[in-house]
């Protein structure tokens, strides 16, 4: 039994370019960074976290004090690192959405 096409499968969806591709745009008509925006975002929370265990672990090398007083600053500066982290993004996001709304708006 023959059917008419739907609705759907007459529309052409575009296709979103994918990340390689938007790397090799030249002419930067295409932003990649808010695409990567959360992948930044996971990999210096995650620098923070190895620089924070690798100092709690040199200090507890040294000695037990020194171990200790790494660890009890070592959270509140880690903490410190998220904040910052996610003021930056959030900043960088903002600025994105800024230029894609002025860009839409002037055609």
């Amino acid at each position: 039994m023959a059917t008419a096409p739907s609705y759907i499968e007459g529309q052409s969806i575009p296709r979103e370019n994918g990340l390689i591709e938007n790397l090799m745009d030249f002419s930067f008509q295409r932003p990649v960074t808010p695409r990567m925006l959360k992948l930044l975002y996971g990999v210096h929370l995650l620098i923070g976290l190895v620089a924070t265990v690798w100092y709690v672990f040199t200090g507890f090398q040294k000695s037990t004090s020194n171990g200790l007083l790494a660890l009890i600053l070592g959270v509140p500066v880690m903490l410190l690192w998220i904040v910052y982290c996610r003021v930056v993004v959030e900043l960088l996001a903002a600025v994105f959405r800024a230029a894609q709304a002025i860009a839409n708006s002037q055609g």
